[in-house]
């Protein structure tokens, strides 16, 4: 089984960019994060075998969606926890076994202090979400634009001031939190001393790997047994007109 997560920054532009990748990989499940429309403006994927289901915002602000090659059952729309957080930015799913949630965590860089609040109060609900599908021993997989890197190895040097919310040590103790829960980060697993970057600044930043490792995929224990290979799509983020992100896949052996 092949898993994906791509913050695509507007699926109304990046369509063509989703269904070339979805040619290439042939990926089962594909989370989106950053779709940037409504439920009813998501554009026909018309791609032979997928389905999707799009999760959109008043205003077209974030949005996240779920592809998949075959059936799925929906879980959930929303990070349950905070009642009053109207922002579309969690699906969990069920497919072949397993639960999968796709995720756009808060940046925490807008909004003053209220802003970075918000981003550790999401990464506690996603901590105690994940937990209750961990006790009840479910395969989980965690996938999307997490906003955080887990360390300094997972920015090109000088990207980014230390107060920055991506690098700040509350939000990486958060990071630990959760992985420590019994999480494998599926590209650093595989790839420990040179996981590539998965998004890259609009200019040279690209050309020149002045990038961040933000997006992961996150595993719990039986499927990280399963994990035999994983990788950034470096392919999408050179295109014409491309996301400022690249889609990450891990592969799982059946």
């Amino acid at each position: 089984m092949r898993l994906a997560t791509f913050n695509v920054n507007s699926i109304r532009r990046r369509m063509p960019h989703l269904r070339r990748f979805l040619e290439r990989h042939e990926p089962d499940l594909v989370f989106l994060q950053e779709t940037k429309c409504k439920d009813e403006e998501f554009p026909a994927l018309e791609v032979e075998g997928y389905s999707y289901k799009a999760i959109g915002q008043h205003g077209g602000r974030n949005g996240v969606a779920v592809v998949s090659r075959g059936p799925f059952e929906l879980l959930a729309e929303a990070l349950p926890g905070e009642d009053e957080d109207t922002h579309a930015r969690f699906v969990a799913v069920r497919k072949e076994g397993m639960v999968a949630a796709g995720i756009y965590l808060p940046n925490g860089n807008s909004g003053g202090a209220e802003g970075m609040a918000y981003k550790w109060r999401w990464m506690d609900r996603l901590r105690g979400w994940a937990s209750e599908h961990l006790d009840a021993f479910e395969p989980l997989a965690i996938l999307g634009d997490y906003n955080v890197c887990p360390t300094d190895h997972d920015l090109a040097p000088g990207a980014l001031p230390p107060t920055d919310a991506l690098v700040h040590p509350e939000s990486r103790a958060r990071w630990r939190a959760l992985t420590h829960l019994g999480l494998t980060d599926a590209l650093h697993a595989l790839h420990p001393k040179d996981a590539p970057f998965t998004y890259w600044d609009y200019g040279a930043a690209f050309e020149q790997n002045r990038g961040l490792r933000i997006d992961h995929a996150l595993l719990s224990a039986e499927l990280a047994e399963r994990l035999v290979t994983s990788g950034v799509d470096l392919a999408a983020r050179s295109e014409e007109s491309p996301s400022d992100h690249a889609p990450v896949w891990i592969e799982l052996a059946d």
